[in-house]
């Protein structure tokens, strides 16, 4: 079993995929939209919202390192919100980490800047321009 992150950019997964590719590396392993469904006249979820405009993405899914990560435009509504949750990214070392968090801050917040901690060698967390947060660190070698 495990863990995939799904993380829907209301209109926005075009450019989110064009900033993690440049950002992070990730690489487009899949990517489906709305326009290419094999059931063009039904809607998403429960049928009771608005149809998403068919160039938008129904499904993406990108590779970040042994991860994939999940991305849809879901029904390009607005703003995407992500609250309460963050991706945690853990670089191979020092040069890595700062690359990607770097990468990461481009027209983003920084939560709190690249550090070393008790339990990493460099730490820090940063708000993408989506508003996706992030936590970038490099694992001691004590951390399971």
């Amino acid at each position: 079993m495990y863990i995939q992150p799904y993380l829907f950019f209301d209109g926005r997964c075009d450019e989110a995929i064009a900033f993690y590719r440049q950002a992070i590396g990730a690489e487009v392993v899949m990517l489906m939209r709305f326009g290419e469904s094999p059931e063009q006249d039904s809607q998403c979820g429960d049928g009771s919202g608005p149809t998403p405009p068919a160039d938008k993405v129904m499904h993406a899914s990108l590779q970040v390192g042994q991860t994939q990560l999940l991305l849809s435009d879901g029904f390009s509504a607005g703003k995407p919100e992500f609250k309460s949750v963050s991706l945690s990214l853990a670089a191979a070392d020092d040069v890595e980490a700062k690359r990607l968090f770097e990468g990461l801050a481009q027209e983003g917040e920084v939560v709190q800047p690249l550090l070393a901690t008790f339990f990493a060698s460099s730490f820090g967390m940063v708000n993408d321009r989506f508003g996706v947060s992030w936590m970038v660190w490099v694992p001691s070698k004590d951390t399971p």
